[in-house]
């Protein structure tokens, strides 16, 4: 009994659209070693992050419970390396298979989707942060703001699961997008991330408790603050299943040059990275994404009102990408 289908008894030795060829669901399925241990890494440290979140709320006594979340940051900081890697190795290599590409997104959905979700649910808007819910929606709606406290809770898990969700969308749409079967979509993955990238959102949400941290917020402080952070946190879940074009760093290689000047100024970034070391990252991913946001409305803008100079000489597509 055959599980997966037979491959085509012809033509099978010709390329597949979008230049694939993958003659049998076996070759499309094979498992290759150096690019799925670093994707097995990536699962590895999200699940890390996880274990460590669970711990930081309900295990460990409170002095502790910084140092729990800190580790569990570093966790999802080194999950968003691994996956940095095993993609640029199977390329390398020239090693891809289907198989690689539904693992990698797997593994990006428990180190990008439930191990974000679940710290900002516990850290920021876990269930004992309603008092100050209470007590700024107080200045608003006066004594009458007390019904509303259990509404804060509901808010919490509502926000986790809307961040999850968009990092599962994401992940099922670049699939597709970037499919071999499909017409274009080998050429669709060389281009600009379609909408934020979860590794990069993730790493903001996670550089962003890191330095608060840092900062010695406590847990109280860090809820305080938890109604300012709320549109924040909905905003990098918008976009990460938005249209707008995210750089993707894939053309970065040794073979890659640069003037002078750039190169100058990236050894006085990581310069100055090293001293704010806290901080950096949480720098870095903000620049990120209102990068692209700025970039995508800068487009939009001089496409509705073009200047002489761009009905002249039009502005490529790839225009400031990396």
């Amino acid at each position: 009994m055959h599980i997966l289908p037979k491959p085509p008894p012809e033509d099978d030795s010709l390329p597949l659209p979008g230049g694939a060829k993958y003659k049998t669901p076996e070759e499309a399925a094979r498992i290759y070693f150096l690019p799925n241990l670093f994707t097995a890494g990536n699962l590895f440290f999200g699940f890390a992050a996880i274990i460590r979140c669970i711990q930081a709320r309900y295990v460990v006594p409170d002095e502790q419970v910084n140092s729990f979340y800190t580790d569990a940051v570093w966790c999802i900081l080194l999950a968003a390396f691994c996956d940095a890697l095993d993609g640029r190795l199977a390329r390398l290599g020239g090693r891809e298979s289907l198989f690689g590409k539904e693992f990698d997104s797997i593994a990006d959905t428990v180190s990008f989707g439930v191990a974000p979700a679940l710290m900002v649910f516990f850290l920021i808007l876990g269930p004992t942060a309603e008092k100050y819910f209470v007590s700024v929606l107080s200045l608003i709606l006066g004594p009458s703001a007390e019904k509303y406290a259990d509404s804060f809770q509901q808010i919490g898990w509502i926000v986790g699961f809307v961040y999850l969700l968009c990092v599962g969308v994401r992940l099922a749409r670049f699939n597709v997008l970037t499919n071999p079967l499909l017409v274009g979509g080998k050429a669709a993955e060389s281009k600009d991330f379609m909408g934020l990238p979860s590794p990069a959102a993730a790493g903001f949400v996670a550089s962003l408790v890191l330095a608060m941290l840092h900062l010695d917020f406590t847990k109280e402080t860090i809820q305080q603050s938890s109604i300012l952070l709320l549109p924040l946190l909905l905003l990098v879940a918008l976009l990460m299943v938005s249209n707008i074009p995210y750089p993707s760093f894939k053309h970065v290689d040794w073979q890659m040059q640069t003037k002078a000047r750039p190169f100058i100024l990236v050894i006085i970034a990581m310069a100055i990275a090293y001293r704010l070391r806290e901080f950096s990252f949480a720098i870095f991913f903000l620049c990120y994404i209102f990068y692209g946001l700025g970039r995508y409305v800068r487009r939009a803008w001089r496409k509705k009102y073009p200047s002489a100079a761009d009905l002249a000489s039009p502005e490529p597509e790839d225009e400031d990408a990396f």
